[in-house]
Order: C-alpha cells, then structure tokens, then sequence
C-alpha cells in the first residue's frame, strides 16, 4: 500500500491548490486580484477560463497557468475541444482541463472517450499537462473505473472529479479513492468541486488526491493555519 505524506502547514498545502475562478461573470480585474493572491498564497497554479488568457504572471513567480477545455458540458467535437486546448498553450497555458463527453461514457463508449482524450493530448504535448474532468458524481463506479483507464490510456497525466457547476455534485472521498486505486500512480488525482475546508482538503489528500482545485484557498489555508496553531497539525 502506497504510504500518503499529508502536508505539514498551510504552506505545503498551498501547493496541491489550482487556485481557480471559473465565474462566467469573471473580469479581467477579478483575475488580476486572483493571481496576485495566489502569489501570496503560493498556490501551485490559478485556473481560469481560457479567454482570459494570456496572464501576466509577475516575475520571479513559479505560479503555473491552467485553463478549461470543453468546459463545462463537454458536449463539443473533440476536434473544438482540441483547437480550444491548442490555442491556450499557444497563449501560455501550462495545465489544460477538459471535460469528457459524459454521455459517451454512460453509454459505455470508453473507446470514444479515449479518442476524445487522445485528441486534446496530441495538441499539448509534454511538458504542457493534461487534467481529465470525468464527472464522477454523475458516474456508477464502472464508468469511473472505464473513464480512468481510458484517461490512462489516452496519455492524460490526471483524472479530475468534477467540473464544479450545475447540480451534478462534486468531488467525494469515495470518487477519488476508486480513481486514485484504477490509475494506481500512473496518473495524479484532482478532487474539484466542494472543497472547501481545511478538512475537506485532508480528506482528498487521503483518499488519493494529489492536486485540488480551490476557489475559496484563503479560508481553506486558514483553517490549516488554525489546525496547526492548535497542535493537530502534526498528528494526522
């Protein structure tokens, strides 16, 4: 069983966090005020949508840019999704997210899934990472696992729970304990969608995830800062 190094403060917790802001009312301004408190933050990234690119990171910064794709639906022809992914690494993403086609996968179409997969991948070669949004909540455990492999196959570098809009759900400790077993390190494991406490994000970390997508990051590291004043940072 593979051991899971929990981050020790607020800090190296920072570091799982896409810092991310996917309002459609988002404004240039609102990125800005998001990149500058990611820098203050250190998260690992901000995610955005992909119009608001390019970003102007400050100098010096290791903060990464990551971007949707497909998003939030999915419901587009991989060869959109492709050229969408294309032209926000062109602009200067560093991480695409793109949403499956999550009817392909309930209909047990897992070669088609791939193939969606494999279109983007082609298009934002290594070192530019490619994240999965499979929709887990919206998934039995079968397509989970079916969704995983066909990401694995594809050449994704994460599987991601959820996209974080309409009433499908987000990310559960079970979703990303099955995804994190049937990638079984191959892949990371992104949990998005709820997670929103210092304790939300423990759990994830847990069950397997190695990277989390955050939209309330301040609150979410205040309350790891709490934790640890309080002792209990160093017991889990």
């Amino acid at each position: 069983m593979t051991t899971i190094e929990l981050p020790a403060d607020a800090a190296s917790l920072a570091r799982y966090i896409d810092h991310t802001l996917l309002k459609p009312e988002a404004t240039a301004a609102d990125v800005t005020a998001l990149i500058a408190e990611a820098v203050e933050l250190g998260t690992y990234s901000v995610c955005v949508s992909p119009s608001m690119l390019p970003l102007e990171i400050p100098t010096g910064s290791d903060l990464k840019v990551a971007v949707v794709c497909g998003f939030p639906s999915g419901k587009h022809h991989s060869s959109i999704k492709a050229a969408e992914a294309a032209l926000s690494v062109e602009q200067g993403a560093d991480e695409v997210d793109m949403v499956i086609d999550v009817g392909a996968a309930k209909a047990g179409l897992f070669d088609a899934v791939e193939a969606d997969i494999a279109a983007v991948r082609a298009v934002i070669p290594a070192p530019r990472v490619l994240k999965v949004i499979i929709e887990s909540a919206l998934l039995s455990d079968d397509e989970i696992v079916g969704v995983c492999r066909a990401a694995v196959a594809a050449g994704a570098d994460f599987v991601k729970t959820s996209t974080g809009f309409g009433s499908s759900g987000g990310a559960t400790v079970h979703a990303v304990r099955l995804m994190a077993h049937t990638v079984d390190g191959k892949l990371g494991v992104k949990a998005s969608g709820g997670v929103r406490s210092y304790e939300d994000a423990i759990a994830m970390i847990e069950a397997g995830a190695t990277r989390l997508g955050v939209s309330g990051t301040a609150a979410l590291l205040s309350g790891a800062a709490a934790s640890a004043a309080e002792g209990s940072g160093s017991s889990y």
